[in-house]
């Protein structure tokens, strides 16, 4: 059969049904009437339109282990991952993109003292799950509004070179009155090390005379997150 324009007509996948129900039970009842699996077979569907999703959508699943670490992984993992296409691994790093930039829109430019939660939401979301140390360095105005977050290093699984005169000198030609320290724990464990502890306070020490204040140092795991000025260490 040929379509209305002479063009041959693609015969229906055989998976349409399957896809149209998913589709609409997502539509009406959200996301939590879905399973994780479930979810990345929405996401699949627009990359893979030709095949059965839900044997790989199970699949990542059972490697990565939940729906937020599926899109938190490496694009070189989910690409090892078999019948993941380029197009597929891209959808996928693409919904973390959103996430990460909703996130984001809640902090940037607002008061973060006011807006702890938000602020705490957006770190998560963007180091939560990270592989590797991030040490990022969040500048605030005299208002304590958010001006830039700068990601200052990135090391190893356990460890970020931080020099205190590099945080700093950013510090001052950002213009900051105030900054936060952030990094995460690819372990999970969000309680500070001896060698984090060290670090903040010579970061404290180079920062004091010239009126920079360290309003907190946040270090984020995926069990949850640590503060410094809550445990009494800032």
């Amino acid at each position: 059969m040929a379509a209305e324009d002479g063009a041959p007509e693609k015969p229906a996948s055989p998976h349409a049904g399957h896809r149209s129900r998913l589709r609409q039970r997502f539509l009406k009842a959200g996301a939590e009437a879905l399973a994780d699996h479930e979810l990345i077979e929405l996401l699949l569907f627009g990359a893979l339109p030709r095949i059965d999703t839900k044997p790989l959508a199970k699949q990542i699943i059972d490697r990565f282990g939940s729906y937020e670490e599926a899109l938190a992984a490496p694009a070189e993992r989910l690409r090892a991952v078999k019948g993941m296409s380029d197009g597929a691994v891209a959808l996928l790093k693409s919904v973390e993109a959103a996430a990460i930039r909703l996130a984001a829109k809640q902090v940037h430019g607002k008061p973060v003292l006011s807006s702890w939660s938000a602020l705490l939401d957006y770190c998560k979301t963007a180091i939560a799950r990270a592989p590797v140390e991030q040490f990022r360095l969040l500048l605030l105005d005299r208002k304590n509004r958010l001006i830039e977050d700068a990601v200052m290093a990135e090391g190893t699984v356990d460890h970020t070179p931080v020099y205190p005169r590099e945080i700093v000198k950013r510090a001052l030609e950002a213009g900051a009155s105030a900054i936060i320290l952030v990094h995460n724990h690819p372990s999970g464990d969000p309680a500070p090390s001896r060698a984090d502890i060290e670090m903040t306070k010579a970061i404290a020490a180079a920062a004091r005379p010239l009126g920079v204040a360290i309003h907190d140092h946040l270090v984020i795991g995926r069990t949850g997150h640590a503060s410094f000025r809550e445990l009494g260490l800032l």
